[in-house]
């Protein structure tokens, strides 16, 4: 007798740091479903990752389609036993310079998608529980210049994230899990492209991460559930410390955000131009 295979949805999952999460879970032996609201993207990865992993174009802003990607996942693998919200959006420059149109993108695709994202997972595994993964950021424990609304959307995902688990047990819910990965710069496109941004200096000013320390991460939470895991975790110490003592926190952002302008001037002499 076999055993039916575990089913995941990844969000966000058609390039970057979403590819390779699916990438792991193909390996741990999950039947994936492959997310993006670029359908191409999605099909891609799916037909490169293999392994039974199929794909459905999905904008996690709109709920019905969130909701349609939960019921394909249990179609085809029997089951729902992890989420991770992956998909996300960052847009650079102060708050005032940004029109209403990219506040709400990176509000509604940050925080409303987790939002959708686990609330449909939830309904998927009230029966036989599971595990919900966010991919938040650093940005959602303490102040980012140049990045305030990412931040807020972040922020957000962190604190609805810990009270939905808070109800969960209240309500004597104790086979779903939630666990939320903070990492601080990755090197993804999405950053790549960052390079001649000087408002997103902050987030090239300590280590920048590469995408398989994120799944590293990851792959720990699956063994471990963990409501919060910072990476790396000396950043996740300094931002928490920022945030007990905001005055020293500001004071030292100006020191962080003339770092990380080198760290871009460095990276800019030393890497070609992007290619995918």
């Amino acid at each position: 007798m076999t055993s039916t295979p575990a089913g995941a949805v990844v969000t966000g999952a058609g390039r970057g740091l979403g590819k390779q999460i699916a990438a792991l879970l193909v390996e741990r032996g999950y039947r994936v479903l492959v997310t993006d609201v670029d359908a191409t993207a999605a099909q891609v990865t799916a037909d490169e990752l293999g392994g039974g992993t199929t794909s459905l174009a999905v904008d996690v802003r709109e709920y019905a389609q969130v909701e349609a990607a939960r019921d394909a996942i249990i179609e085809r693998a029997g089951r729902l036993d992890l989420w991770v919200n992956n998909a996300g959006v960052l847009i650079t420059g102060p708050v005032w310079e940004q029109d209403e149109p990219t506040r709400r993108l990176m509000i509604e695709v940050n925080a409303l998608g987790t939002i959708n994202g686990t609330v449909a997972a939830l309904e998927g595994m009230r029966d036989g529980g599971g595990h919900v993964v966010n991919i938040v950021s650093l940005a959602g424990l303490t102040a980012v210049p140049g990045e305030a609304v990412y931040a807020a959307s972040k922020h957000a995902a962190i604190g609805f994230s810990l009270s939905t688990i808070a109800d969960l047990r209240l309500a004597g819910i104790t086979n779903i899990d939630i666990s939320c990965i903070c990492p601080d710069g990755i090197w993804t496109p999405m950053l790549y492209d960052k390079l001649d941004d000087p408002a997103s200096a902050l987030s090239f000013s300590g280590k920048l991460l590469g995408p398989d320390e994120v799944v590293g991460a990851v792959r720990k939470v699956l063994d471990r559930p963990r409501l919060v895991t910072t990476i790396p975790r000396w950043r996740g110490l300094m931002v928490r410390v920022g945030d007990m003592l905001p005055r020293f926190g500001l004071k030292a952002v100006p020191l962080m955000v003339a770092q990380g302008r080198r760290v871009q001037t460095k990276l800019k002499s030393t890497v070609g131009p992007r290619t995918s």
